[in-house]
């Protein structure tokens, strides 16, 4: 019976083990098809990225510029901050300037290309340069003998400028054209302020410097308003000349239009879009469903979509383009608000740019920087980290080539300074040279409410500046000497670098505002030419300095600065617009406009006050004696 047992016992041991075999088995199994899936997975990332976004196009194709957005130097954010818009609701679309521009390039060459559809509805304009250079690069693509035909079911102004270079202008028959004219109107808070028992307490150095007006006048001053018309006349005239030039049309005869519109349109009995043939702004009016079966007959028609063959710009540019290898011209952004420390895309500051601009200087391949200034200015300190940097590179030998956007004043001057050669386009703004500060302080407001304050400090400077507490003179004059100081080495600077007599700079200076050509006829700018421009004098720099002809280096590439994107960030941000968020509200001032029932002009109104009022908010929020700024407050915007 033992024996019997005993061989029970064996057998099941062996089943045991047998099982255990098995398992381990299985578990190594299991273990490698995770392995194996997980390899996969990660090919089939790389295969998202490297290779999902070829197209392969027909011939004959149209290519889609469906514009939506703002044309814009740089993205603004990153990958967090474009998630949290979507989630908010209030994302902002973008159009860097540089992508259309590429496109357009691409595709002037591309055989399978056969004309480009420009489509503004959703087109959010930008400033006068970034339209200026738009308008290039589709001139340049319509060289190729290749059309462009534009449509829109309203153009409004900055869309016209576009759509004017355009071969072929359409607009739906109940549409029509828009073209106000420049100008803006600000609001002025002194009295609101007064009631309230607050005081800007302005301190600033140039006669034209009126960033801080609004707080502390009811009106604009005699002299912002002489330095404005000085601009907004010559902006105006860049317009109308471009978009009569474009179509052909009278000089000065969009102006003489204008002044007629009412009696105009009473007689075509308020058709508009019959008055914009009438005035040959567009030449045919057209339903974008005929607009579809015409060009389904011209190219043929794609069964997928029951359309016409066609690749929308973003994927046709995903398809193309190439990454850049071995030596070429770094690019460098700084476009937007000037800080101090670091700053996402689509602002600057003081380190990450300077970062950037270090960075650049180091690499071997680097040839030479070409620094594209957008911005109205900001921090004086962030300006000067920017701008030394800049003047390490070229005392290291490298080459530095301005190129002005549509802004370029205050500090964003300031940064412009340390170059070899700065270029501006005519419609640039630039200048702004001048240093002002703010220092609010709400005494009314405290003694209205019943509110004092007090206590012991062991010397008068501790405490001095108290927002609580009316400002003491010996702060205002501390203040005041270190404006002026930093005023001095501004414009001392730029007598420097322009090789301008120090009195004749300070009377360019003051704070006043100029268009790139008004800056190039008082020395401020070099040159007035095109980011393309920059690019190609980089280029010259860069062969004389290594000995070649200039032709060896009309080929060198360009590169922009900036961070890596992770291969998570490029499919999150490939595919984040095409899943789709379900937004949830904002709950800051929006909500709360919606919660109170105002609408319309009340909620811009209130949306208005809100912005010009955050800069008192951010003077007092950084918790120091005073705010140092070189900053021009100014927006000209098409």
């Amino acid at each position: 019976m033992k024996n019997l047992f005993s061989k029970i016992k064996s057998f099941f041991q062996l089943i045991n083990r047998g099982l255990l075999k098995v398992s381990d088995w299985m578990t190594k199994g299991l273990r490698i098809a995770l392995v194996l899936g997980v390899l996969l997975y990660a090919v089939g990332i790389g295969w998202v990225v490297l290779y999902s976004d070829k197209v392969n196009l027909e011939d004959p194709t149209v290519l889609v510029l469906d514009l939506k957005g703002v044309l814009v130097e740089e993205s603004p954010g990153g990958l967090k901050d474009q998630v949290l818009g979507e989630l908010q609701g209030n994302a902002t679309e973008t159009i860097r300037l540089r992508d259309l521009a590429m496109t357009l390039e691409l595709a002037a060459k591309d055989k399978h290309i056969d004309r480009v559809l420009l489509k503004l509805d959703d087109f959010q304009g930008g400033g006068l340069v970034s339209l200026r250079e738009a308008a290039s690069a589709l001139e340049k693509f319509k060289a190729s003998g290749k059309p462009v035909i534009a449509w829109s079911s309203m153009y409004d102004q900055r869309q016209y400028y576009l759509a004017a270079q355009a071969n072929q202008i359409l607009v739906h028959p109940l549409g029509g054209v828009l073209i106000e004219g420049f100008g803006r109107s600000r609001n002025y808070y002194k009295d609101a302020l007064d009631k309230l028992g607050v005081k800007a307490n302005l301190i600033r150095v140039g006669q034209f410097k009126s960033a801080g007006e609004p707080y502390v006048l009811n009106a604009p001053s005699e002299a912002a308003l002489k330095a404005e018309a000085h601009v907004y006349d010559a902006m105006w005239s860049l317009y109308t000349e471009g978009v009569e030039k474009a179509r052909n049309l009278p000089q000065g005869s969009i102006s003489q239009n204008i002044a007629k519109l009412p009696n105009a349109l009473v007689d075509v009995k308020g058709n508009t879009s019959q008055l914009a043939m009438d005035w040959k702004w567009v030449d045919q009016l057209q339903t974008f469903e005929a607009l579809r079966e015409t060009l389904m007959k011209d190219v043929g028609k794609n069964e997928d979509i029951q359309s016409f063959r066609q690749v929308n710009w973003k994927d046709y540019l995903r398809s193309e383009i190439k990454k850049v290898k071995g030596d070429h011209i770094a690019v460098v952004v700084a476009q937007g608000e000037i800080g101090d420390g670091r700053a996402p895309a689509g602002k600057v500051g003081g380190l990450s740019t300077s970062e950037m601009i270090r960075k650049a200087t180091e690499d071997k391949e680097v040839k030479a920087i070409v620094l594209r200034v957008n911005s109205p200015g900001g921090s004086v300190y962030g300006s000067e980290l920017i701008r030394d940097q800049l003047q390490i590179a070229r005392d290291k030998g490298k080459p530095v080539v301005i190129s002005m956007g549509d802004l370029a004043a205050s500090g964003g001057y300031w940064i412009s300074m340390a170059s070899d050669l700065v270029i501006a386009d005519p419609a640039t703004i630039t200048g702004s040279i001048g240093v002002f500060a703010m220092l609010p302080t709400g005494e009314g407001l405290m003694s209205k409410i019943g509110v004092n304050t007090g206590g012991y400090k062991t010397t008068w400077l501790a405490g001095a500046y108290d927002p609580r507490k009316s400002l003491d003179p010996r702060i205002q004059t501390l203040v005041q000497s270190s404006i002026e100081n930093i005023y001095t080495d501004f414009i001392g600077k730029v007598s420097k670098t322009r090789k301008l007599d120090l009195a004749k700079v300070d009377e360019l200076a003051q704070g006043r505002i100029w268009t790139g050509a008004q800056a190039k006829q008082h020395q401020l700018v070099d040159r007035l030419g095109s980011f393309s421009d920059a690019i190609e004098e980089a280029r010259q720099r860069v062969a004389k300095l290594e000995g070649q002809s200039a032709a060896s280096a009309k080929d060198m590439p360009i590169k922009y600065a900036g961070p890596k994107k992770s291969a998570f960030e490029k499919i999150a941000q490939k595919f984040m617009g095409q899943i789709g968020w379900t937004a949830a509200e904002n709950p800051g001032l929006a909500q709360w406009v919606q919660l109170t029932g105002l609408v319309g002009s009340d909620a811009v109104l209130l949306q208005t006050l809100g912005q010009d009022l955050s800069w008192l908010q951010t003077v007092i929020a950084k918790q120091q004696p005073f705010g140092a700024a070189a900053h021009c407050l100014c927006e000209i915007s098409p």
